[in-house]
């Protein structure tokens, strides 16, 4: 039986250098943009919506959840890559290390999960997911970094930073039909769904 799964980043978040990562809030536009979709109709057929722990997966997942008339199931392990050694980093700082993140995907950069080890993670949690959700189109909510992991994973591709999903905030989605296939298209913005009627 063929079904859709979908991997869907949050989007906006506000950054708070005085917080946890994990704990960062959806900002009012990333608000907005999953209001939108939840409104739409672009995930009718989804039975499973299973979410990162992190406060902003969460408040991404929770009104699709709703929509939909399912029951969130959150899954620790889907977490962004862990970068808790350095906590927040400045703009361009951060974008030098995301570089050398997955540049140098067998190495912990300044104390950083491993691109390899996140990897396997997400990976892991998906197949035993999947596993258990035999029926119905499932949506994945969690975050850019380990999600362009999934992506080359299932894709055959080696990890690069060319298959993220750009600096547009978040709120991008990737398909495919199971951890046998391959995606049918590389990140795009979650509005493509909801315009495609």
């Amino acid at each position: 039986m063929h079904r859709t799964i979908r991997y869907l980043s949050h989007p906006q978040v506000v950054i708070d250098p005085t917080k946890p990562i994990p704990d960062w809030s959806l900002s009012e536009v990333g608000l907005g943009r999953i209001a939108a979709l939840a409104a739409s109709d672009a995930l009718t057929g989804t039975r499973h919506v299973i979410s990162s722990a992190e406060t902003k997966a969460i408040e991404t997942a929770t009104p699709l959840a709703k929509s939909l008339g399912c029951r969130l199931k959150v899954r620790e392990a889907m977490h962004e890559n862990d970068r808790s050694a350095t906590g927040f980093l400045p703009p361009d700082e951060f974008e030098s290390v995301v570089d050398q993140f997955f540049g140098c995907p067998e190495e912990s950069v300044r104390g950083w999960e491993t691109a390899r080890a996140a990897q396997a993670r997400i990976v892991a949690v998906v197949q035993d997911c999947l596993r258990n959700c035999e029926t119905g189109d499932v949506l994945f909510v969690g975050h850019g970094g380990v999600g362009t992991l999934l992506f080359c994973y299932l894709s055959g591709d080696p990890i690069s930073r060319e298959f993220d999903q750009g600096a547009n905030g978040g709120g991008c989605f990737f398909e495919f039909s199971g951890l046998q296939g391959k995606p049918n298209s590389r990140w795009q913005p979650f509005e493509t769904l909801i315009n495609q009627d």
